[in-house]
């Protein structure tokens, strides 16, 4: 008797242990990367993630999204035979970003449709004084600064809006004087009145999220008016990417928030000729206990149009957004992306992306 039960029950282990190897395809080495203390007049920090191909057949990386743009990613190009190992490797910029950072890399291969999900954090510091020339590298005129355009990170469009400074040096043998700067109305530059030679000095810039009344990224320019003998007008880029602010929800609230569920989060074209259109349409549920808003989807490209359905969704509604992506004119691995933003206070920020071979 003993016999007939012990065969089924060894069976039943192979088969748990040969369906756990292949829910996971591919093994990284590790998912979440501690930098520890980076020293932001270093330069990047550069680490790789070593991954296996756990499977049966080669599995190619289609795309690795990195969730903010101080961040860039590079794969293993080809194939990954089965049994051989890849990377993905983040390079992070630290400069201008001192403090803690956490910041994700989306891998998205050919195995299936749920992307793997890496993280690089640290703590940036700058052991050089922050008022050292130095430390200032982006010319514009006889002023210098820390980087060639303004990274304003997170806003927030139900917060009130926060000043966020910037420092820059004086390289010039004259006293110049700020005269006035030229923007959009939503976004304030706070400017000294002038900046004696061989000094630093700080400008602030406010950004009123609700002023501006769009959600995800957004990029503006803005003219700095001087006396400057070298460049009298200078003019910079200012980036932000405008969120809903969610605070902390204890368990109990948690279980009565609504839910937004996409059907797919990775659509696959595969090869296609160019001027080919490609569509599809997502499904969008909210899947749990009080009423959704959708409160935005952009796209990374003008080349893929985005039309929305209903933006309010009761619990247990469904709605569905369309995607029309155009390859007039694109050759090469094409891989966009659209970006929603809901009232879903765990998951207020979700992407879908798109992936195709345009020949």
């Amino acid at each position: 008797m003993m016999t007939r039960y012990v065969l089924p029950a060894v069976f039943t282990l192979l088969f748990h242990h040969s369906f756990s190897q292949l829910t996971e395809p591919l093994v990284f080495n590790e998912k979440v990367h501690d930098f520890g203390t980076v020293r932001e007049e270093s330069g990047a920090a550069v680490f790789e993630f070593v991954l296996t191909n756990k499977s049966t057949r080669p599995i190619k990386i289609i795309t690795v999204q990195a969730s903010c743009g101080c961040t860039t990613p590079g794969w293993t190009k080809d194939p990954i035979p089965a049994g051989q190992t890849g990377f993905v490797k983040a390079s992070f910029d630290p400069r201008g970003r001192p403090g803690y950072f956490d910041k994700t890399l989306t891998v998205t291969t050919d195995w299936d449709a749920t992307p793997v999900l890496l993280h690089i954090k640290g703590n940036v510091v700058n052991t050089v004084s922050e008022k050292d020339p130095a430390s200032f590298t982006a010319e514009r005129g006889s002023l210098k600064f820390k980087a060639n355009s303004f990274n304003l990170e997170k806003v927030f469009i139900n917060r009130d809006p926060e000043a966020i400074s910037f420092m820059f040096y004086n390289s010039s043998q004259d006293t110049i004087h700020f005269t006035g700067f030229v923007g959009p109305r939503y976004l304030k530059m706070h400017l000294p009145k002038w900046v004696a030679p061989h000094s630093t000095a700080e400008l602030k810039i406010l950004f009123d999220a609700k002023a501006k009344g769009q959600y995800g990224f957004v990029s503006e320019s803005v003219d700095v008016n001087t006396d400057d003998k070298q460049m009298p007008q200078k003019t910079f880029s200012v980036y932000a990417t405008v969120e809903e602010y969610f605070p902390k929800l204890s368990e109990a609230e948690l279980a009565s928030v609504p839910v937004l569920s996409l059907s797919v989060n990775v659509v696959k074209f595969g090869n296609v000729k160019a001027g080919t259109i490609l569509e599809r349409e997502i499904k969008l549920t909210n899947t749990g206990k009080n009423e959704l808003i959708i409160r935005h989807a952009q796209s990374n490209c003008s080349c893929l149009e985005v039309t929305p359905g209903l933006r309010v969704l009761k619990p247990g509604q469904e709605t569905s957004i369309k995607l029309k992506l155009k390859t007039e004119g694109r050759v090469g691995p094409q891989n966009k992306s659209v970006t929603i933003y809901s009232t879903d206070p765990k998951n207020p920020v979700q992407r879908i992306t798109l992936s195709a071979g345009v020949f």
